[in-house]
């Protein structure tokens, strides 16, 4: 399996009944300020560049961000908070994301999300969470060249350290606490950042600022510079 298949079947996964309802109904009802556009209203593929080594991982789509627009973080403030910092260390070659096919391009660096589904009030159940793995799991696996890995928030740092367990990852005992900035080194070659997520929730209040998350990116950008180069 390749990622272009691993795309077509995550957008054609019907599997959880109530994230299946509601996505599909936020699609029909739409937010006035979208009532024109067409919603995509189906789980969202991973987004980027193939054999990127940084892989980023939210949460779920937003309901009016990529649950709208079909591609991972566009069309929300989270999308503007992580492009725009992705643009600034070299990952992105314009720090909008507005709708697919915006121009935006993805160099060096995959981004994807833990659930695919718009999940009501941002939470998606335990089994919704497991019935998805199998999509970042394919992911982990088809994507060669990751030498990061970057969570956004700890639905998605504790996502990734259970597939990474299963696979045998040499992680270290006791487990990390998730926390912005924490860094794991997984083994030669793998480094797993956390870092808060970009949701309204947090850079509202300001527990996450510009200069927080700009350091994780900064970071990342260092690790992969000291890492192999792309093969």
């Amino acid at each position: 399996m390749d990622i272009g298949q691993i795309q077509a079947e995550v957008a054609g996964c019907r599997r959880c009944p109530r994230l299946v309802a509601w996505r599909e109904e936020v699609a029909r009802k739409k937010r006035a300020a979208y009532s024109h556009e067409d919603y995509w209203g189906r789980p969202v593929p991973g987004f980027g560049d193939p054999n990127g080594r940084l892989l980023v991982v939210g949460l779920a789509p937003a309901a009016h961000g990529a649950n709208r627009t079909g591609r991972m973080f566009t069309g929300d403030r989270s999308g503007d908070w992580l492009y725009r910092a992705l643009h600034r260390v070299g990952f992105a070659n314009q720090s909008q994301s507005t709708h697919s096919q915006d121009g935006l391009r993805l160099t060096d660096c995959f981004v994807t999300a833990a659930v695919r589904c718009a999940p009501p009030d941002n939470k998606p159940t335990p089994l919704e969470r497991d019935t998805c793995r199998s999509f970042l799991e394919a992911e982990l696996e088809v994507l060669e060249g990751v030498h990061v890995a970057v969570a956004l928030g700890k639905f998605a740092f504790d996502q990734i350290w259970r597939i990474l367990k299963a696979s045998g990852e040499p992680l270290p005992t006791p487990r990390s606490r998730f926390g912005h900035g924490l860094e794991v080194s997984v083994r030669p070659g793998l480094t797993l950042l956390a870092s808060f997520h970009p949701s309204q929730q947090n850079t509202f209040t300001g527990r996450l600022t510009e200069e927080m998350f700009g350091q994780v990116w900064a970071r990342a950008r260092d690790l992969l510079t000291e890492s192999p180069t792309r093969g």
